[in-house]
């Protein structure tokens, strides 16, 4: 599976700092795989994680499966769900979008599944996971992270192509993964960074990550120089440990977020008042808050995406 996937090169360990900010990215590590306030998880060998115990007797539970990158604003996003409906409980399996979709189709229960393009939906539905037609509900774009202290120089995204430069990536069928060759690609298409702009960059890479959250770890621990995640993976706790530098506007992607009932879930009614409530203005707001482009009530396909 490609979830499987190992870095190619050795890299090495955390320049300076190491104990504090590898407990910080253990912090990480604990938060993505308990779930947060939404609910006990337990983690699995590949790194994802399943719902933990079921919810108590008589008290209905919406299982969603959700990208990494939704870990923070779907957990309040899930909190203002429960308090809009007493009674239910939401629980969540946080994984790179690839190994949910992997996870579902060997028979995993779910309710709900979110991911972060609409080519992992688009597979999702081949497979007959999916009920009904999905939805955008918001929009994402991509940054380039360095580590605190910019060991290796690097100012733009054309530094990444400097021989000896250690660049870490999520792996292509993850969608940060692939959007961040699909930002490479267009830089290649720039006279300014040169056609082999691309080819050079993916020399330098040291280790591929199956989801943005482990790229991120990566960069905090000092472990590569340079890499592409989402706007929204710099949050206020990751911004005290990495420098933000922006991706030029003409070599940048904007990405979709899709969610869709799934094929099975014990209350579809529900799942789609989830639905509604991600697309609602206080879930738009939410999303917001957190980075995201909000698309509010604008129906956007997936067609329109692609």
């Amino acid at each position: 599976m490609p979830e499987g996937v190992h870095s190619p090169k050795p890299y090495r360990l955390a320049r300076g700092g190491g104990l504090p900010a590898l407990a910080s990215v253990l912090a990480l590590f604990f938060v993505v795989g308990c779930g947060g306030d939404s609910g006990p998880a337990r983690a699995t060998g590949d790194g994802s994680t399943k719902p933990g115990s079921p919810a108590p007797h008589g008290q209905a539970e919406l299982v969603v499966f959700a990208a990494s990158s939704l870990l923070e604003v779907f957990q309040e996003i899930g909190a203002q769900f429960e308090q809009q409906h007493p009674g239910t409980k939401v629980r969540f399996n946080f994984a790179g979008s690839a190994q949910l979709v992997a996870q579902l189709s060997q028979g995993a229960n779910a309710s709900l599944a979110a991911f972060a393009d609409t080519r992992t939906m688009r597979q999702a539905q081949q497979q007959g996971l999916i009920a009904g037609e999905p939805v955008i509900f918001a929009r994402n774009r991509l940054v380039l992270i360095v580590p605190a202290s910019n060991p290796a120089g690097i100012h733009t995204l054309a530094d990444l192509a400097r021989p000896g430069v250690k660049v870490v990536l999520a792996h292509d069928n993850v969608p940060i993964g692939h959007y961040a060759r699909q930002v490479l690609e267009r830089a290649s298409q720039d006279p300014a960074y040169g056609a082999d702009f691309a080819q050079r960059v993916l020399a330098n890479l040291v280790s591929e990550e199956v989801n943005v959250k482990q790229v991120v770890a990566k960069i905090q621990l000092g472990e590569a120089d340079a890499a592409l995640v989402y706007v929204t993976d710099v949050t206020p706790a990751v911004r005290q440990q990495v420098t933000e530098i922006e991706v030029p506007e003409q070599v940048n992607v904007v990405t979709c977020y899709p969610i869709a009932v799934v094929v099975g879930a014990p209350d579809q009614a529900l799942a789609r008042a989830f639905i509604d409530q991600v697309r609602s203005a206080e879930g738009q707001a939410v999303l917001e808050r957190y980075g995201f482009r909000p698309v509010g009530q604008e129906a956007v396909s997936l067609e329109a995406c692609e």
